[in-house]
């Protein structure tokens, strides 16, 4: 089939569908989910947990939690800050619907997990935080990796896998702790930056 442009060559139609195709599938693919998730950001926060993890090895539960709490609010300013720089670099806004479906997904689990925490810290259940840390990360990654990058369901499997030994295994925490929160997080910066870039 061909179709005549009004310089009165013939266009082909069939020569331009797979463009058009492709066009059609990024724009699809950019409107429906979040790519502003900084792979460097979360190689920096796996970097620093695994810091977190060796200074808070010869402790006893209750002062590792002050030692994750703090890595929690290290690691948060740089993947915010990493996320917000990669977001402006591609030209888009965070305030986009796919970024507060993406927070919607994210942050009601995040906060179960701050009350956890609270109640945790309060009645002295500090050993099975880093079980409860680990598995409900993972099922806010895993729920907001719906409307983000396509490996970060996988990543939030493997904290729940990680979340669940921990909590049957509570001496162990401190190590999974920075088996999750350390390598995957490297591990999957690293691939989110090879694959998404930034």
């Amino acid at each position: 089939m061909t179709k005549t442009v009004k310089s009165g060559t013939p266009t082909r139609l069939a020569d331009h569908a797979e463009e058009n195709l492709r066009f059609i599938r990024s724009t699809i693919e950019h409107a429906g989910v979040f790519t502003g998730i900084s792979g460097i950001g979360y190689l920096l926060t796996g970097l620093t947990a695994l810091v977190a993890t060796w200074v808070a090895a010869p402790y006893a539960p209750e002062p590792r939690v002050s030692i994750w709490m703090s890595e929690l609010l290290i690691a948060t300013c740089l993947a915010t800050t990493f996320t917000v720089v990669k977001t402006r670099r591609q030209g888009r806004s965070l305030r986009m619907a796919t970024t507060r479906k993406l927070l919607g997904a994210f942050l009601p689990t995040m906060i179960a997990g701050g009350l956890l925490t609270l109640a945790g810290y309060i009645h002295g259940f500090h050993a099975l935080l880093p079980g409860i840390w680990l598995t409900l990360y993972g099922a806010a990654v895993m729920t907001a990796g719906a409307w983000s990058v396509r490996v970060l369901p996988l990543m939030g499997s493997l904290f729940i896998a990680l979340g669940s030994v921990a909590l049957l295994i509570p001496d162990a925490g401190n190590t999974l702790m920075g088996t999750g929160f350390g390598g995957l997080h490297c591990i999957f910066g690293f691939i989110i930056w090879r694959r998404y870039g930034g």
